[in-house]
């Protein structure tokens, strides 16, 4: 029951990254991604760290601002790159290699065996993505392929990382350090790049209070406990459940449809996370 508690929580974080888009589009100001994605970091982390009281010291002041890199700044910019040169589908699907990149690095760091179910479970992931949000007029550019492909190794060695170095606090310490690492990074590259905020109304407002607190410090809080008590190579394949949710708010909120073939590929999706799981649970045979 502890593990499957553990499952669920962790899997909210995801679910609940897969709101971004339409907060974004819906409540934020237009044209200003690397600031919201400062806004969302920074405050947070701050917040978490006035109520932990701990600071980061010695070699966990480096290793703090290294994985807020890692798994933040570098990350979300990388995004921010892909989702300009690539239409969303496109940036997604590349995007989903994120698994298969952590099975190997758990490998390389952790001397984690790699499961053939789990290799299997990663590729059947990519394919149902594709199928998910890819669409027949999606284009593609090379800047942007190897944006989203950056992306996605730099978030998974964060991903790694933050279980291989595992640090003498709690995890919501441990969070505190990493958003608010990766706020601070962000922060002169947005005041440089993008223009002042316009007057927030109500609705910006509660857009980005969401981002910070909930999307922020509440779901990283739980993708890091996450990480500590299953291991990367259980946790990562969770992340294929922020397209899903993403397309099903376009369907309630949006008023989108879904296709033969979105559902297929939704399906594929479930059942790809569902054999990662099974892999990593039942401790097959490792490569």
């Amino acid at each position: 029951m502890p593990r499957t508690f553990d499952l669920i929580l962790t899997a909210l974080a995801p679910v609940v990254w897969g709101s971004t888009y339409v907060v974004t589009t819906e409540l934020l100001p237009d044209g200003y991604p690397m600031t919201a994605a400062m806004l969302r970091a920074l405050p947070a982390g701050i917040l978490l760290l006035l109520f932990t009281r701990t600071l980061p010291r010695g070699i966990w002041l480096a290793r703090s601002f290294l994985l807020g890199a890692l798994n933040f700044s570098i990350f979300w910019w990388l995004l921010f790159v892909a989702a300009y040169q690539l239409p969303g589908g496109v940036a997604a699907t590349v995007g989903a290699i994120q698994p298969l990149i952590v099975l190997y690095l758990s490998k390389l760091l952790l001397e984690q065996g790699i499961r053939p179910a789990a290799v299997i479970a990663g590729i059947g992931g990519i394919l149902g993505v594709a199928l998910l949000v890819l669409t027949p007029r999606a284009a593609l550019n090379w800047m942007g392929i190897l944006a989203a492909l950056g992306g996605a190794v730099s978030m998974a060695f964060g991903t790694v990382l933050t279980r291989k170095w595992e640090p003498p606090v709690s995890a919501l310490t441990f969070t505190s350090w990493q958003l608010t690492a990766g706020g601070l990074l962000l922060l002169p590259v947005a005041l440089v790049v993008e223009p002042a905020l316009p007057p927030l109304n109500t609705s910006a407002i509660l857009g980005f209070a969401y981002l910070g607190l909930i999307g922020g410090a509440l779901t990283y809080f739980f993708w890091f406990r996450g990480i500590a008590r299953l291991g990367p190579a259980t946790v990562a394949p969770l992340g294929l459940l922020s397209p899903v949710a993403a397309t099903l708010l376009g369907l309630l909120i949006l008023s989108e449809t879904l296709s033969r073939l979105q559902t297929a590929g939704m399906v594929l999706v479930l059942a790809s996370v569902w054999l990662s799981q099974y892999a990593q649970r039942t401790g097959c045979h490792c490569l």
